[in-house]
């Protein structure tokens, strides 16, 4: 897997304890999917590692669906833009 490792993305979203390991890891996986759909193919660069753990944030602390989520999502999209780039 191309995205950060679990400990790195615990450590990005400030979280010490294991019992949300199982999400985080769906979550991960769903950024990669999410990532691939757009255009963005799995890659070891640092950008596309923060484009997981954003999308990752994003979904793990906003998971009631009726909050407005713009500025998360205007910084995923443009990481997404400078992603389709590279290739």
């Amino acid at each position: 897997m191309a995205g950060p490792a679990l400990d790195e993305l615990k450590t990005y979203l400030r979280i010490d304890g294991s019992e949300d390991d199982m999400i985080l890891e769906l979550l991960t996986q769903g950024a990669i999917e999410y990532l691939a759909n757009a255009g963005v193919p799995e890659s070891e660069s640092a950008l596309y590692k923060l484009g997981v753990m954003l999308y990752v944030a994003l979904h793990y602390e906003n998971r009631d669906p009726s909050m407005r989520m713009d500025k998360f999502s205007f910084a995923l999209e443009s990481i997404i833009l400078q992603l389709e780039d590279y290739r």
